[in-house]
């Protein structure tokens, strides 16, 4: 086995390039230096480095045998931050959510990051599926689903509900919204569309709205990039059902017309993680700054 303290003296000398640079690093003389990489040089059987007066150049064996230290400099600083395993403020947090949560809970974590240097958020933007099949394959720790895993492979808990809005152009305020009209207004479709419009019309309390059928609606245009869908309708093209984080988060609500249902649609939010897996702590600190947030903003929704 190498000695771990002559692997290091050898990264920080190619990290300085300085044989004095190196010594006053690491507390130690320049001759001391030069016997740890000459020791290592003994024990690898090959010249690491060609030594020119001040200066050197890395052989190709010396190129690899820093790859080598720097991924065991890698491996150490993984080993630590396990080892923080149960600081509430420090290490890494992998979450997924929807792109429509994600716009509005990333903020709020960025803020409890801003808090806790030592916090780090890993935040994507992923549909249900993707989101448990990550969870189950260990890719994230974390997610918030619209819907209850029905697998005994998860535990889930509802941490809030996001309302959901028929959202038209503004020309629409004055207007009465009916199943023709929406019809003749086409429909701004997008990977999610499918499942908001029919959970919308659904739960609205609209008795024409719920028979209508969502696939015989005509298309005005398609758009998978979130931060798009509503562009088209404030320029008075087609309608959609969004969350309302979605909606919070645009720029020209003002172009926009955001019908009144009879009864607020609210999609339940899970925050779902591995069953039987033990969490780190800094998971509590997100799951309850998340929860307070969601909370809060859904009591005061319209």
């Amino acid at each position: 086995m190498l000695n771990p303290s002559w692997l290091h003296t050898f990264k920080t000398l190619i990290d300085t390039g300085h044989f004095t640079q190196t010594a006053d690093r690491l507390y130690m003389t320049q001759p001391g230096v030069s016997q740890h990489i000459k020791k290592l040089e003994q024990a690898c059987g090959h010249s690491l480095i060609n030594r020119d007066k001040k200066s050197f150049e890395l052989t190709e064996q010396g190129r690899q045998v820093y790859d080598f230290a720097l991924r065991l400099a890698s491996n150490e600083a993984e080993l630590f931050e396990r080892l923080r395993f149960d600081d509430p403020y420090s290490g890494l947090c992998k979450m997924s959510c929807s792109g429509a949560l994600a716009l509005q809970i990333y903020p709020k974590l960025l803020k409890l990051q801003a808090q806790h240097k030592a916090l780090i958020t890993h935040l994507e933007a992923a549909p249900n599926g993707k989101i448990l099949n990550d969870i189950q394959n260990g890719i994230t720790d974390l997610g918030i689903v619209t819907q209850a895993p029905k697998s005994s492979q998860f535990h889930s808990v509802n941490i809030g509900n996001e309302p959901l809005c028929l959202i038209l152009p503004r020309e629409y305020q004055d207007k009465q919204v009916t199943a023709e009209s929406l019809k003749a207004c086409g429909v701004v479709k997008h990977p999610d569309a499918k499942h908001y419009l029919s959970l919308y019309f659904d739960l609205c309390g609209d008795s024409e709205l719920s028979k209508l059928n969502i696939d015989e609606l005509p298309t005005a245009t398609y758009v998978n990039q979130l931060s798009q869908i509503l562009l088209p309708i404030s320029v008075g093209i087609g309608f959609t059902v969004l969350p309302k984080s979605a909606l919070d988060n645009f720029a020209h609500k003002e172009q926009l017309f955001i019908h009144r249902p009879c009864k607020i649609v609210n999609e339940p939010l899970f925050l779902v993680y591995k069953r039987n897996r033990q969490l780190a702590a800094r998971y509590k600190t997100i799951r309850e700054a998340l929860f307070d947030d969601l909370n809060s903003k859904n009591q005061n929704r319209f």
